[in-house]
């Protein structure tokens, strides 16, 4: 199903969300100021494997500099991440759009899109976050990646500094959390305190059933869907910063999507969290070489 008015495409390519301290340790392979921005080159490799776009395309600036990366109120770089924040709500709302299609970039890069579309939709917006992670967390938890407090910032909860630039948040029980299977246990409480449901994918294996009657019953006729791209289970595809074993097969993962599409109009879709080790290793290898460099 889908809406009628604009289709936009948003290009946004942040990085500085993702907290120092993850991509240090999952992507000890490369040098940090290297492996801190795969996260924008996986957005510019999506948007040039993806089909050609029937709508608008816009990308949000994002700076590849270091500079505003200072923790501030339990958020890791705040100030660049507030910036970046507020350039992709006025690049949405110049368009206007009814529907919202974001490639990322880390977690994050969904609160904006989905953000416009809460104000837009109101009480008929569901959320559907398929994620091996729930991004619960606020400046209180251990870690401060603000792409690991997407969820906590669209429900309301987190720095104000950042809330207050939203244009709307949606209830806990509008949102699920499908394909979780890792968390900290730091602000995993948040969850149920919130009232979001969650599915694992054990849940999930052999049918989309248990998330599509929980979108029944919120009684919303349209979704976003935010796709992290690590909930494919890493034992058959290493796709994010991290291996997450266990999650999603493509397979389920590209059913459960289908099967949202058949009962829901869905206006938002995001991919997030790409992390091209391959495209980075090819990056480091040529770098320098003669006429490419």
């Amino acid at each position: 199903m889908s809406a009628d008015g604009v289709h936009l495409r948003l290009l946004w390519p942040q990085w500085q969300g993702a907290g120092t301290s993850s991509v240090a340790g999952l992507a000890a392979e490369f040098p940090l100021e290297v492996a801190r921005r795969g996260y924008a080159l996986g957005s510019a490799v999506l948007e040039a494997i993806l089909p050609p776009h029937d709508g608008p395309t816009a990308a949000v600036p994002v700076t590849m500099s270091g500079d505003g990366l200072a923790e501030r109120g339990g958020v890791e770089a705040a100030a660049v991440v507030r910036d970046q924040l507020a350039a992709a709500l006025a690049v949405i709302d110049a368009y206007g759009p009814a529907r919202i299609a974001t490639l990322g970039g880390e977690c994050s890069v969904s609160v904006a899109p989905f953000s416009h579309l809460a104000r837009r939709y109101g009480d008929d917006l569901a959320i559907v976050w398929i994620d091996s992670h729930p991004d619960i967390g606020t400046p209180a938890s251990g870690y401060p990646g603000w792409h690991a407090m997407a969820v906590a910032a669209l429900t309301g909860h987190g720095h104000p500094g950042l809330l207050d630039l939203l244009p709307a948040t949606v209830p806990g029980g509008r949102v699920a959390l499908a394909g979780l299977h890792a968390w900290t246990d730091d602000d995993i409480g948040n969850v149920a305190g919130w009232g979001i449901r969650s599915f694992s994918p054990g849940q999930l294996r052999d049918s989309s059933g248990p998330l599509l009657d929980w979108l029944a019953a919120t009684g919303c006729s349209r979704v976003a869907i935010h796709f992290d791209v690590d909930t494919i289970d890493s034992d058959e595809i290493v796709l994010g910063l991290g291996a997450e074993p266990g999650g999603l097969t493509s397979a389920q993962a590209r059913r459960v999507v289908a099967d949202l599409d058949q009962v829901a109009d869905v206006v938002g879709f995001t991919v997030a969290e790409f992390f091209p080790r391959q495209v980075m290793h090819l990056r480091q290898i040529l770098r320098g070489f003669p006429l490419i460099s």
